[in-house]
């Protein structure tokens, strides 16, 4: 029976230039690929990779290069459409060792093909135990040398009878996770830059009919002025718009760079394979008729995407409005809508297609304008994963927009977005989710656990497309706050005051408003803001301009922009109630940096301008990386967890016990296929790593490992043996129902008492109220006074693991009173998280409560975030409760469950799509 393999072991993948390619274990049916393979190499090549000239592979070698058992021998292959380019495998040579080698077609190599086909065989080395590949090569084999040493990994090479042995050391390294994490930044940053920076734009299914969708796509194409060339597609006419149409891709005399796709969705997978064929880079799929319209549209949807990633093509949509670059070197315009905003400095992000339109008329009303746009419609492969990455490396791209309805990747959208606003800011409006997508509601988080998330990673979540605009309008055109200290000067005390109050509901602290009167002229307005501006009390300011009779606004405009060029300090106005970029306001005919943004009002203002000052407070913030904790044994923690999820062998047959303790189970080990499948069946995941039904591990046991205790408490199955706990455990005690569960519930609990008697008559009260049956648990009692606080870890299935923090007492549990954040935790997330709870300030000594051990309670959160982070097995954690007390913290009660993930955290490991 054909062995089989984990199907996270298959993986589209973005190329250094920008193309894709798909990534899998090798199988028996692959063997007229693998011959084809071999055909196209160069003898060189050959040479090089046998240590001689071998012509053709014997059918014996053909069998045993493509049979391997995924265990001892793994083999992986990069396939574009139906061809084999490229081949990695190794071959265990001895205990955590094994001999590594790889092949890449001569018309691919310089790709990053064999790059990152050593990042997958890595991983799945690492997986079936091996520690080090070792590879012999011809010292003239320059480029087998240069991707091994460049993997990132420690090396080691010696040269003995001609050959260069290298040794790669595969553990895990911060440098090794560097080099993935940059090339898989410039390969995706390329794959959309070759989206929207084409030399030559194909619309296929552009009819003659006013209106149609394919028309209209190509007469914004021409309208816009594209710099390139343009080639309508229609099977049957000649001419479109006036412009020469061809009957097919294929047919197209020119290179096509990208092609838009405008035809029924029964024809598009035809459509795709005629574009591969021409060698078209990327697709943009305004078609409808996939998921949105149920399964079957679904799974044509998937298969979409599919075929043109195993050729090599990018995808944007199904059912999307389209893209548009405003660079002058470009203008593209391969959108439904007709009017796209001038050049800016923002780039925009639509998941809606249907929203598209309206977004872009309201940027261009606002006098905005962009760099370039996506609207990614369906997102059956172009995300805003991959325009993030493009957006970082783009010059003319200042600020990042994205309204998102779901999150496709949360894990590597945080990741991403955490570096990458460290430079550039990025403003989100993220609805709810639909099904193609994640939900916060499909992510098992609510949405405060979604905006606490976005906020750890330095994004700037906002209500509503009003805020978006808002706040990227200011971002685009003024520099970042330095602080949150107000300035306010207005020619109305009512608008003034109003703009005050915003302020303090906003979390700013605004200075008293210079108000100048209704007949101030703009010697007035410029004298004041340049000495609210000159005021090292004042980190920016908001001018009001609403004269109640038409009077000098051009002159005050000009006074205005006078005053606030060269500031490092941000201005924002309500001038006239104009709402975007006033013409009276900008440095010239377009907005430049310094033009000053207007407001409909100054609440409106405000708002956008609290959102900054969060945003750079963040930035402000040096990045850095999660603690080092010396004091914790992750080995044992997870010697631990393999022996609470590994069930104890079962006696065959005819064996020992001792012969059956001998044969572990074997990790991902699948079971036979049945004489149904297929040979080139994909298996499922399911089949290697089911999660199986939760476990429950010791608590105390794993907590220890990471340098966390658990307050000892004893199980009392009578009034006499909860007197005698009391005793050894000293007094005072408590007495609580012994579930874990029930500290969730009012009333389980007797606090303080200090004698056998009160023990005695909280025990039967208890069991009078909870029922004889019930567990009752004896505990010293915590020093007092002290704050009762939860700690909860979950590994969710698209964010990973995340840490929650609140406080114990039941009104902040009745209100959802928590703070969420990824792990592992910084410092300063730790701290971040500890401040996010709006009952944080009992913790400081507010309202009568004493001040508590803070920074233990913070070091606490640090390991746990720690142990999340290292046992992707922990499905949930619950401490409950965590006692912050003057000195320290103490951990009354905690709960572990732990699970058989479905796969490895794959966010973390090769670069992958998706």
């Amino acid at each position: 029976m054909e062995a089989q393999y984990p199907a996270h072991w298959e993986a589209d993948v973005v190329l250094a230039d920008g193309g894709t390619a798909h990534v899998r274990p090798i199988r028996p049916a692959d063997a007229d690929r693998l011959r084809a393979f071999y055909s196209r190499l160069s003898p060189e090549s050959i040479y090089f990779r046998f240590f001689g000239p071998r012509p053709r592979l014997s059918d014996r070698e053909v069998t045993r290069f493509t049979t391997v058992d995924y265990e001892s021998r793994v083999a992986l292959i990069a396939t574009i459409g139906a061809e084999m380019v490229a081949v990695i495998r190794y071959d265990r040579t001895g205990p955590g060792e094994a001999e590594v080698a790889f092949l890449v077609e001569d018309a691919h190599q310089g790709r990053g093909v064999a790059s990152v086909l050593l990042e997958h065989l890595a991983a799945t080395a690492r997986e079936r135990g091996i520690e080090r590949f070792v590879a012999d090569v011809l010292p003239a084999n320059m480029k087998m040398m240069g991707v091994l040493r460049q993997a990132g990994y420690t090396a080691e090479s010696s040269f003995a009878d001609g050959v260069v042995r290298m040794t790669l050391d595969l553990t895990p390294t911060e440098t090794a996770a560097e080099v993935t994490t940059a090339r898989e930044h410039r390969a995706e940053a390329r794959s959309i830059a070759r989206l929207l920076t084409p030399g030559s734009v194909a619309v296929i299914g552009a009819s003659r009919e006013p209106g149609g969708v394919g028309q209209t796509v190509l007469r914004n194409l021409l309208a816009a002025d594209f710099t390139g060339p343009v080639y309508p597609v229609h099977r049957e006419v000649r001419a479109v718009a006036g412009v020469r149409a061809y009957p097919s891709v294929t047919a197209i005399d020119g290179e096509v760079d990208l092609a838009v796709v405008a035809v029924p969705a029964e024809s598009v997978l035809d459509v795709v394979k005629e574009c591969a064929e021409k060698g078209v880079h990327g697709l943009v799929v305004v078609s409808s008729g996939f998921g949105e319209t149920g399964s079957r549209g679904r799974a044509r949807q998937d298969e979409l995407a599919r075929i043109a990633r195993s050729y090599g093509l990018r995808v944007v949509g199904p059912n999307c409005l389209g893209i548009a670059n405003t660079d002058p070197a470009v203008k593209l315009n391969a959108t439904l809508a007709a009017t796209v905003p001038g050049r800016g400095r923002v780039g925009f992000f639509s998941q809606s297609g249907a929203l598209g339109t309206a977004l872009l008329q309201r940027v261009k009303q606002r006098g905005m304008g962009i760099s370039s746009f996506v609207s990614a419609g369906n997102r059956a492969d172009v995300s805003g994963n991959d325009l993030l990455q493009y957006w970082e490396e783009d010059d003319a791209t200042e600020v990042i927009l994205l309204y998102l309805e779901s999150l496709g990747n949360p894990r590597k959208f945080t990741r991403l977005a955490r570096r990458i606003a460290r430079t550039k800011p990025i403003v989100v409006v993220k609805s709810g989710g639909t099904p193609s997508g994640h939900s916060a509601e499909e992510l098992g988080l609510p949405d405060s656990a979604v905006s606490s998330l976005f906020e750890q990673a330095g994004l700037i979540r906002v209500a509503d497309l009003i805020e978006l605009f808002d706040v990227g309008q200011l971002l685009a055109y003024q520099p970042l706050p330095a602080g949150p200290r107000v300035a306010l000067v207005t020619n109305s005390d009512a608008l003034g005051l109003l703009a005050a109050d915003a302020c303090v509901a906003a979390g700013l602290a605004p200075r008293p408003p210079a108000n100048l009167g209704p007949a101030a002229g703009p010697d007035e307005f410029g004298t004041a803001l340049a000495a609210e501006l000159a005021s090292p009390e004042v980190d920016a300011a908001v001018v009001i301009y609403m004269p109640p009779i038409p009077g000098e606004a051009a002159g005050i405009a000009d006074r205005l922009m006078e005053v606030s060029q060269g500031s490092a300090k941000p201005v924002l106005a309500t001038f006239q109630g104009h709402l975007g970029m006033h013409p009276c306001l900008q440095t010239g005919a377009a907005p430049a940096r310094g033009s000053i943004p207007s407001y409909a009002a100054p609440e409106e203002a405000v708002r956008a301008l609290s959102h900054a000052v969060r945003y750079a407070a963040w930035r402000a913030r040096p990045a850095v990386p999660p603690a080092d904790l010396e004091d914790i044994d992750t080995p044992r923690a997870r010697a631990l967890v393999h022996r609470t999820l590994t069930p104890p062998p079962q006696e065959a047959p005819g064996t020992t016990a001792d012969e059956s303790a001998a044969a572990p189970a074997v990790p991902d080990a699948a079971p036979d296929a049945g004489p149904d499948t297929a040979p080139d069946a994909v298996p499922d995941a399911g089949a290697f790593a089911e999660a199986g039904p939760p476990v429950l591990a010791d608590a105390a046991e794993l907590l220890a490992c990471y340098g966390l205790s658990v307050w000892p408490a004893e199980v009392a199955g009578s009034p006499d043996e909860a007197v005698a706990a009391a005793e050894r455990l000293g007094w005072p005690v408590v007495l609580k129902l012994a579930d874990p569960r029930a500290a969730r519930r009012a009333g389980t609990v007797r606090l303080g008492l200090s004698t056998a008697e009160s023990v005695r008559h909280a025990y039967a009260e208890l069991a009078r109220q909870f029922g004889d049956a019930t567990e009752l648990a004896v505990q010293r009692m915590a020093p007092q006074p002290a704050v009762p606080t939860v700690v909860t870890v979950v590994e969710d299935p698209a964010f990973g693991p995340v840490v929650s923090f609140g406080l114990g007492e039941v009104t902040a549990r009745l209100l959802l009173d928590q703070g969420f954040r990824l792990a592992p935790l910084t410092r300063d997330d730790a701290a971040g998280l500890v401040r996010s709870v709006r009952a944080a300030p009992l913790l400081f000594g507010e309202y009568g409560y004493p001040p508590v051990a803070v920074d233990a309670l913070e070091d606490l959160l640090v390991r746990v975030g720690r142990l999340a982070h290292d046992l992707p097995e922990l499905a949930r954690l619950d401490l409950d409760q965590v006692v912050v007390g003057e000195s320290g913290v103490i951990v009354l009660g905690a709960r572990v469950t732990l699970r058989t993930p479905p796969g490895p955290r794959l966010d973390g490991g090769p670069r992958r799509l998706g």
